[in-house]
């Protein structure tokens, strides 16, 4: 019915309903995001994770702060899981969220924000202060008519809203600041919309903060930014990406580095994202969300680095169907391929399109490139089973990958959307495994 609804009414109408929900929402509770400093992170891959770093930052400041993320909510200290199965919640949720952090005291809230929920007007009646750009590569294309261009574009409004309002609070005029991953081709176009402030920071090209000496362990990773030491606890090396934001924002918020470290230090885990599930197993399984070329590369560099000489390497992927883009399959079954020693290609969240194409784009591009069925390569539609066979290969020492769905709470087959989360599964079947 919501489907034929959206074929029979123009967008232009569907987008102006939109945009009058979260107008009456705002108004109805109070222009909550006018009352607190409110960070905005976009970009293609790692908001979820640096948004976590900010919010570990800023507590560690004595800052109380509140998250909207794809894969969590915090509001000071409690912490929800996002069961919304979308990044930005609905215009009444977001708003009613917002209204509970400023009633519990919060002064900072950074808000996961995204091209489709830009769109979507879900960010109308948020006041946004500084604007986080993070990277950006092709996904979601299918929602902004298959152009790279207005996706990038339907980004840049966060930045465009900046410079659209002022914000005094306690009697202090709050400042706009625009911070951006330099190493990344598109940083400049983020960089040109207007803000009192602009920083930058890379790990390779000039920058306003620059990591050096990135020493990836086996429980996270280690650098320095002008000469001041800092230590995550996630693994990765591209989460020093992830982390920057958190330091620049630490500064301005006039922290020490001491302190900032600590917040770093201090966020153990984030929910789906390179999440370690410990069973009592002698092998390592991470649940985390890479669904796509660039991630699905770095969590099998990280596991790569982290395995011993003769442990293998075993990962579990899909592809979303709905509409989303059909070229990132063969590419994620090329990469497992080359980079994994056993491949085992599942569902994500199929939608209404047939699990059986999607999952044989990709299982097909990975026999390509040298995977056999049955011996490598396997492809089992239930995800339950096919997490429950990624296990059963594992010896001591080895490293199981569980991507593409992170801690998503539910799973989209056929239209009908049931209760799910990867991090509970793979608990439960390690737990059958061990017995």
């Amino acid at each position: 019915m919501k489907t034929l609804i959206k074929k029979l009414i123009p967008l232009n109408l569907i987008l102006l309903y939109h945009y009058f929900v979260a107008m009456i929402a705002t108004i109805f509770y109070g222009f909550p995001s006018k009352k607190m400093i409110v960070i905005g992170v976009t970009g293609t891959k790692g908001k979820t994770s640096a948004i976590n770093f900010i919010w570990s930052s800023l507590t560690a400041g004595g800052y109380k702060t509140g998250i909207i993320s794809t894969a969590n909510i915090r509001i000071g200290e409690k912490e929800f899981v996002n069961k919304y199965h979308m990044t930005m919640p609905g215009r009444f949720t977001i708003q009613k969220l917002l209204s509970q952090m400023v009633r519990e005291g919060c002064k900072y809230c950074i808000v996961e924000t995204t091209s489709e929920g830009i769109k979507q007007h879900r960010n109308t009646g948020i006041y946004y202060d500084i604007a986080v750009f993070t990277n950006l590569t092709p996904e979601h294309l299918q929602a902004h008519d298959g152009s790279f261009e207005k996706y990038k574009q339907m980004k840049g409004k966060m930045f465009m809203s900046l410079s659209t309002h002022k914000k005094i609070i306690n009697g202090a005029k709050i400042k706009k600041v625009i911070i951006a991953n330099n190493d990344d081709e598109h940083a400049d176009y983020y960089l040109n919309f207007k803000a009192d402030q602009k920083i930058t920071f890379a790990t390779q090209n000039k920058a306003d903060a620059i990591a050096k000496d990135i020493i990836e362990t086996n429980n996270g990773v280690d650098f320095t930014v002008d000469n001041a030491k800092f230590k995550i606890n996630i693994l990765g090396k591209f989460n020093v990406y992830n982390a920057m934001p958190a330091i620049i924002i630490g500064r301005l918020a006039k922290m020490n580095d001491d302190q900032i470290n600590k917040g770093l230090e201090n966020l153990m885990s984030i929910p789906g994202r390179m999440e370690i599930i410990d069973e009592g197993q002698d092998f390592t399984v991470i649940v985390d969300y890479a669904h796509e070329k660039q991630s699905i590369t770095k969590v099998l560099q990280t596991a790569n680095t982290m395995k011993q000489q003769t442990a293998k390497t075993i990962i579990l992927l899909g592809a979303e169907g709905g509409g989303r883009d059909k070229s990132k399959r063969p590419i994620m079954g090329e990469l497992s391929a080359k980079m994994a020693d056993h491949v085992i290609v599942s569902n994500v969240d199929p939608y209404e399109d047939d699990p059986e194409e999607i999952l044989e784009d990709i299982a097909q591009a990975s026999e390509k490139f040298g995977k056999i069925r049955g011996q490598n390569l396997f492809v089992i539609e239930d995800r339950r089973e096919g997490i429950a066979k990624a296990l059963s290969l594992a010896n001591k020492n080895d490293i199981v990958l569980i991507t593409g769905k992170g801690a998503e709470q539910s799973i989209v087959i056929d239209g009908k959307k049931s209760a799910w989360d990867d991090r509970l599964v793979v608990k439960e079947e390690l737990q059958k495994l061990l017995a």
